[in-house]
Parts: C-alpha cells; sequence; structure tokens
C-alpha cells in the first residue's frame, strides 16, 4: 500500500491511495522547480502580484471543495476547514497586496560618501516539507511570501494529505504560475533528503514535530541550506486576573479545543493564581465536558476525531501513563475510534512525563499557582517555546509579564487571534523562523549590500 493515502478518522475507511513518486518523478519535478526559478525571478513583482492575488482567488472559487477533503483526511469540522481555506486565501492575497513593501530595496544610513541599499532577491527552489494538521493553511504560509520575492516551490505535503496536495498544487497551476513554479511530490522520507541534498535546491522549510524537523535539520547542515524550522509547543494559558471569568474559561476551551485540539500553538497548560483556581477548574472542567465529539461534516460540530485511530490511542497512552504515576482526570480520558473526550488533567508534577510532553488533541493540564513570579517560573519550564496566553486586568503586569515569557509569541486577553500581517513562531524545541507578515517574506532570500561610492 502507498504511504501517501486518505483515511477518513471519523469512520476508518481507506477512502483514496497515490502513489509514491518514482525517483524519476523526483528527478523531473527538482527540474522543472529550478528552470521555473530564473523566469519566475525575472518577472516584475507587479506581474507576480497579479498570479498570487489569482490564487487567493482560486481558493476562496474552492473553498467548500476543498474544506470537504480536509474533512476526510484529518477530521476537522467542516465549519472550521471551510474557515482554514478562507484564511488561507487571506495569506495569499496579503503577499500580493504587499509585494512592493516586500521586495523593495532597502537603503541605509551610512558613515561614508555615496550610497548604499540592502536588495531582497530570491534563492531559487525551496522544498516545502508540510504537516496534517491544517492542510491548505500551512501550505500557504511557506509557499505566499517565497513566490512573492521570486523563489519557486516543491512541496512535500503529509502522507494523509495526498487529496489536498494535489488540489492546492491544480490552484497553483491554475492561477498562471510557469510550469515548476509549484510542484507537488509524493515523496518518501528518502527522496525528501535527495531533494535537499541536490544543489538545485536552496533551502528547505518543515513543519511538524521535533523529530521530523531534527531529522530534516541533520541533512540540511550536511548540505550547508538554509532550514526554516516550525515545530511543537505546550502553550501555557496564565490567568492572574479576570473581570470575566466564564469569558476567560470559555477563552480557554476555545484555545484548547480549535482544529479538535491539534494546533501547535493551542493552549495546553493552564496556569491558574491561587485565588481564582477552583473557581476557574470548576467552570473550565464543566465547559469542557459539555463539548461531545461529534460527525465533523455537520455544521454544527465544534469537536471532531483526532487525525487517526493511531493518534488517538498515542494520546490515550499519555493520559493513561499520567493517571498510573498519579494525575487526576477531572473529565474525559478516553476515546471511541479516533473520537477522544475532552479532557482535563490535574495534579500533574515536573516527575511525571505528561509534565514535559506536548498533548496534542483535547486534553488539558491544570496547575494551581501563587502569584506571579509561580506563574512566569512554570511557564517557561519546559523545552518548547511557541506561543503563550496571559489573562489579566493589570496592564503593566501584561507588559512584565509578556517580557519574562520565553515564547516567539505573546497574547494578552484574546485567544484564536493569528492573521496574516503577524508572525508566527517560537524558540528553543518550537523552531527557528518565522512565518507570515512581513519576517516570513525574509526567511529565504539574499539580502544583497549594494555600496556605490
Amino acid at each position: 500500500m502507498s504511504d501517501y493515502a486518505v483515511v477518513n478518522p471519523a469512520t476508518g475507511e481507506t477512502v483514496a491511495t497515490y502513489e509514491t513518486f518514482t525517483d524519476a518523478q523526483i528527478e523531473d519535478a527538482v527540474a522543472r522547480a529550478a528552470s521555473a526559478a530564473r523566469t519566475w525571478a525575472a518577472t516584475s513583482p507587479a506581474d507576480r502580484a497579479a498570479v498570487i492575488r489569482r490564487i487567493a482567488e482560486l481558493h476562496r472559487e474552492r473553498k467548500d471543495e476543498l474544506g470537504a477533503i480536509i474533512v476526510r483526511e484529518m477530521g476537522k469540522p467542516i465549519a472550521a476547514a471551510v474557515g482554514e481555506v478562507e484564511f488561507a486565501a487571506d495569506i495569499v492575497e496579503f503577499y500580493a497586496d504587499n509585494i512592493d513593501r516586500i521586495t523593495s530595496d532597502q537603503p541605509l544610513d551610512i558613515l561614508g560618501d555615496g550610497t548604499a541599499v540592502v536588495r531582497r532577491s530570491p534563492l531559487g527552489a525551496l522544498l516545502g516539507i508540510m504537516p496534517w494538521n491544517f492542510p491548505a493553511y500551512q501550505v500557504a504560509r511557506f509557499a505566499a511570501p517565497n513566490l512573492a520575492v521570486g523563489n519557486t516551490i516543491i512541496l512535500k505535503h503529509a502522507p494523509q494529505c495526498p487529496e489536498s496536495a494535489a488540489a492546492i498544487e491544480a490552484i497553483y497551476r491554475d492561477a498562471g504560475l510557469p510550469d515548476g513554479g509549484y510542484v507537488n511530490v509524493y515523496a518518501t522520507n528518502e527522496q525528501a533528503a535527495t531533494i535537499i541534498a541536490d544543489p538545485r535546491v536552496q533551502g528547505v522549510s518543515v513543519t511538524g514535530s521535533e523529530r521530523a524537523g531534527a531529522a530534516v535539520a541533520e541533512v540540511a547542515g550536511r548540505n550547508l541550506k538554509k532550514v526554516a524550522l516550525e515545530l511543537g509547543g505546550s502553550d501555557p494559558f496564565i490567568v492572574l486576573s479576570t473581570d470575566d471569568l466564564d469569558a476567560t474559561v470559555q477563552a480557554g476551551v476555545d484555545a484548547r479545543l480549535d482544529n479538535n485540539g491539534q494546533a501547535c500553538n493551542g493552549a495546553k497548560r493552564f496556569i491558574v493564581v491561587d485565588g481564582l483556581y477552583d473557581a476557574f477548574v470548576e467552570k473550565f472542567t464543566a465547559a469542557m465536558a459539555a463539548v461531545k465529539p461529534s460527525d465533523p461534516t455537520l455544521e454544527d460540530t465544534v469537536l471532531g476525531p483526532v487525525s487517526s485511530e493511531t493518534a488517538a490511542a498515542n494520546l490515550q497512552k499519555q493520559i493513561d501513563q499520567a493517571v498510573e504515576q498519579g494525575a487526576t482526570v477531572l473529565t474525559g480520558g478516553s476515546r471511541e475510534g479516533a473520537f477522544f473526550e475532552p479532557t482535563v488533567l490535574a495534579d500533574v508534577t515536573p516527575e511525571m512525563n505528561v509534565y514535559r510532553e506536548e498533548l496534542f488533541g483535547p486534553a488539558a493540564v491544570v496547575y494551581r499557582v501563587a502569584d506571579e513570579d509561580a506563574a512566569v517560573e512554570l511557564a517557561n519550564d519546559t523545552s518548547f517555546g511557541l506561543g503563550s496566553y496571559v489573562f489579566t486586568t493589570d496592564a503593566e503586569q501584561a507588559q512584565r509579564v509578556a517580557d519574562r515569557i520565553e515564547a516567539g509569541m505573546v497574547y494578552v486577553n484574546l485567544v484564536l487571534a493569528d492573521s496574516p500581517e503577524l508572525p508566527f513562531g517560537g524558540i528553543k524545541r518550537s523552531g527557528t523562523a518565522r512565518e507570515l507578515g512581513y519576517l516570513a517574506a525574509d526567511e529565504f532570500v539574499n539580502k544583497k549590500l549594494i555600496r556605490v561610492a
């Protein structure tokens, strides 16, 4: 059986399989992308923007088709799946709208006579290795800024998203990119390593697990290639004060259950000061328990299955191990197939495995802390450093805590606020790069100094 298959997590049915590429097909893909890189780099920013804008339009025109594919592949509720495609369109459009700012020369103030500018130019063909949890959004945030600066894309999607991969490639092709401007490959990990090593490929970006990131970075390092890593997270949700506990609780539920609990930057560790802990946990546990996993094809479904029965079984093992080591399940803790109950764990200590792990599914851990200092210390006591959430009514405290948190992103008194113009990325074992916003367009460019006497 091919590694690339659509297996509906809600039913367990294998919907379709796709053949892995031959080595000859991989060679053809690399050759086409490298050839197109010369043509695309020579295309004016205005003409590139027109094509990129058409890519955004086609996402919107085909959002229902793409949304249905996403539901089949990884179980996202249909309303959220269509919303993901619309967000992908917004991201693509942002780079079309801002291409002049992205590609313009940056004048420098110099000490001597004459002038100096930094001119950004594309590197060439890039490999993107994308995950299954956001089949359309992840591709858009890698491909759009790099196409805007003049690079071309070889895209290896997750093996469980081959139908999305084909549909997205069709959008980029139909929008008018030159042949090879965006090429989908159904590649094995070994073939991906060969692509990275190819001298015609100038860099690689991977979004995925720590294991995948380390493996790709090792190959890229051996071949002296630029690598951008977007990896996992165990984001803290810190509650220091609130004037609306119900709203804060709902924000916590939304931040934990988004994407069926499978967002890298989802809130996973809920750190609450002692004076609010009992009331918060009571309401949070009740709100989590009230959400029932259901059919992801229904418009009103909030929580569908996790991505596969294997993923559900792995999450079950983590929960069971935590209980064996002394944690308390306040609600949930079990599954039916790939459908996992919203789960809340308490009494977790640093000696337990779950204290250090990422829970990728609808499971949260709650912690009681004495004060702000203890909250920050616990929030930072992790190998991850992607996002974070702080709820407080004290504006000075918000800034103080935001400065102290070791993470790439801090959101104060709000959740689910990602936007095309806001950079996304982390530190520590959560990654090395930034996507979205203007920073994304600076990852794979030659920032060339031009100094004129």
